[in-house]
């Protein structure tokens, strides 16, 4: 039982019947095989347990008792939800609750997929760089799949796009304009360029989608380096490669706080850190 907001409902008739659902609240639910009744907007009798269930947990469990911390209070709500759920009759239908779901149980069917193995379809498009930008953040995709309608999986935690016979999963994002590029995708991009000079550039490209740090960085490298930067970029594309962006971005924040700018910094650092032999031209 639902009430009628713009997350489930867009548009209704006057007799109730609703003409045009949330997009993505009907996915999720036809997915899951989840019955969905709505009441009338601002009639909060019509699911008064559920409007109710806030405040009955403040005044049976919260209002009464005191906590020493947080693990008292998990130990003593563990407690509570054992006693009301299968002790202590409920007070709408004088029915032990766990009685009730015993009751009902041969009725209810089993969601046709878990929550967490949900995913909502969304129609994307595979842009001239090699990437599907989703709610901000862009998701590297082979170089073949360019300019090709794709569906992006979005699940809990993950995200999966396929373009025709080519997929890509990544973990999905949530840092505002981070994105996530898989080193053989961009391995596969810069072999698709032709030319020294262009292929250094999609090289210098790629780092620079590392954020922030790799921005700043990178300028410095450019700028002190105006006739010799395209060497950094090889050998920090290489690290990119080899050891992936949250190393690099890593070490390129401590060359920032260190006002150390080169490729030659980067592999002192990670060798430091990591123990890995140095990159050679």
């Amino acid at each position: 039982m639902f009430d009628r907001p713009k997350t489930i409902a867009l548009q209704w008739r006057k007799n109730g019947e609703v003409t045009e659902w949330n997009p993505t609240f009907a996915c999720a639910t036809l997915e899951m095989g989840i019955g969905v009744e709505l009441c009338w907007p601002y009639r909060a009798q019509e699911k008064g347990s559920v409007e109710n269930l806030v405040g009955f947990v403040k005044s049976s469990f919260f209002k009464v008792r005191r906590f020493y911390d947080e693990p008292d209070l998990e130990q003593q709500r563990q407690e509570w939800e054992r006693e009301v759920n299968e002790q202590r009759p409920c007070r709408a239908t004088g029915i032990i609750p766990a009685v009730r779901l015993a009751e009902e149980a041969p009725r209810l069917r089993p969601l046709k997929i878990q929550p967490d193995d949900l995913a909502l379809r969304i129609p994307v498009y595979v842009g001239p760089t090699g990437t599907v930008v989703h709610d901000g953040h862009p998701y590297s995709m082979p170089p073949e799949a360019i300019s090709m309608p794709a569906t992006l999986f979005l699940y809990a935690q993950q995200v999966k796009i396929v373009a025709g016979k080519y997929a890509a999963e990544h973990p999905r994002k949530f840092v505002a304009h981070e994105g996530s590029s898989l080193a053989e995708h961009r391995a596969a991009m810069v072999a698709a360029i032709s030319g020294k000079r262009g292929k250094r550039y999609l090289k210098r490209q790629q780092l620079l989608e590392l954020g922030e740090p790799a921005i700043r960085y990178l300028t410095e490298i450019v700028h002190r380096q105006p006739q010799r930067w395209f060497q950094d970029v090889d050998r920090l594309h290489q690290i990119l490669q080899s050891h992936g962006p949250e190393v690099l971005r890593h070490a390129m924040e401590e060359g920032l706080k260190e006002q150390i700018f080169g490729a030659f910094y980067v592999e002192r650092f990670l060798q430091q850190e990591l123990s890995f032999p140095q990159v050679v031209q």
